[in-house]
């Protein structure tokens, strides 16, 4: 197969390991491993005791056993570790979808959960959430969409980058439609557990459904991307074990270190959110101001769950003003035309502690730059 550059990548391939300030970041804080150790006795021990050989492919018993406890309805038998969230959306495409079906996706979307249909071969159709109607996708239009062929519906909930989080009754009606039709449903969850009221909190498609197919990982929600730790949640036996044979050919298995590591995230992971979750509705308070402050400049539908938003800029131009603001007040911004945007959007992100300094830098520059 080929794919073509995935732009989010290449964009922070170049700025984001060189630019002071990440205003676009889409996790949340992190912490430290000494951080992370003192949350639990003994596990320091335990990690300088581990024995550094290869792990289960499939995930180790313990580190799955965590991760079924975050459903209702799912074992650790039907849970699958990945390096991340990537390899889980690339194995689960290629082990549910052939050349020539059709799959439903909603844009904007991060790269990989359109493109790699695409380079499987298959038809892809957007289902397009819209600014004017809150970012909320509409049923009927997926339902439009749909056709004999069609094999996968994806979909993002809380979403990035809009920030958007679909309605428990919506969910539920999507999960119907898929089974009706015997259609798989891909959701991604990577910020669950940060929605931004804890009542709009709603069950994983893989709990609504026999057939749906839910995605989780540490790097969001719980700010542990360096841990590199993925999972695919489903009750679909037949289609984890095809995920699960062709991960013999990608990673095989996770790290050692990771993966212990993982453990003590997800039996602290309540506070890790908690503590998230907080620093999160901060930091939204001090954008509101920000945006209130400056009407003429951009424009936003305020998120609903998640670390990130998606305002629309109302001068200049987002591609050529992000690696501008980057040199000049080392403060990053991502232009929305990596997720195919083409409205001058940018995504804004929320979920780390230095926002109050990045904000400010941001403003300061704008007072002299932007006429």
């Amino acid at each position: 197969m080929k794919l073509p550059d995935f732009q989010i990548e290449r964009f922070f391939a170049r700025y984001e390991f060189s630019t002071e300030l990440l205003l676009c970041a889409s996790d949340c804080q992190s912490m430290s491993v000494s951080e992370l150790l003192s949350l639990e006795p003994g596990a320091a021990e335990r990690l300088a005791q581990l024995w550094l050989g290869y792990t289960e492919s499939r995930g180790s018993p313990s580190l799955r056993r965590e991760i079924s406890r975050l459903y209702r309805t799912v074992s650790s038998d039907q849970v699958l570790v990945h390096p991340g969230a990537e390899e889980g959306i690339f194995l689960c495409m290629h082990a549910a979808l052939q050349p020539g079906d059709h799959m439903i996706v909603q844009v904007p979307c991060y790269q990989s959960l359109h493109e790699i249909a695409r380079g499987i071969g298959c038809d892809v159709s957007g289902w397009v959430l819209r600014e004017e109607n809150g970012w909320a996708p509409d049923p009927q239009e997926l339902e439009r969409l749909l056709r004999p062929s069609t094999k996968l519906i994806v979909m993002n909930t809380p979403h990035n980058p809009t920030g958007y989080h679909l309605p428990e009754g919506v969910l539920r009606h999507l999960c119907a439609l898929a089974d009706e039709r015997g259609i798989i449903l891909f959701c991604d969850e990577v910020y669950r557990g940060l929605e931004h009221q804890v009542e709009d909190r709603v069950p994983s498609a893989c709990d609504l459904s026999p057939r749906a197919v839910s995605l989780g990982v540490l790097s969001k929600a719980y700010g542990m991307g360096g841990l590199r730790i993925g999972w695919i949640a489903a009750r679909d036996r037949a289609l984890l074990s095809r995920i699960e044979s062709l991960k013999d050919y990608t990673t095989i298995c996770a790290s050692a270190p990771s993966e212990l590591l993982a453990e003590i995230v997800l039996r602290h992971g309540e506070f890790i959110i908690d503590r998230n979750r907080t620093l999160i509705l901060d930091n939204l308070a001090l954008l509101r101001g920000f945006f209130g402050r400056h009407p003429d400049l951009v424009s936003w539908q305020p998120p609903k769950a998640g670390p990130i938003a998606f305002p629309k800029l109302l001068r200049g131009n987002a591609e050529e003003l992000c690696p501008r603001i980057a040199r000049e007040c080392g403060v990053l911004l991502l232009p929305g035309t990596v997720y195919g945007d083409q409205d001058n959007h940018v995504r804004i992100g929320f979920g780390r502690a230095n926002l109050p300094l990045a904000l400010a830098r941001l403003e300061e520059w704008l007072s002299r730059s932007i006429d």
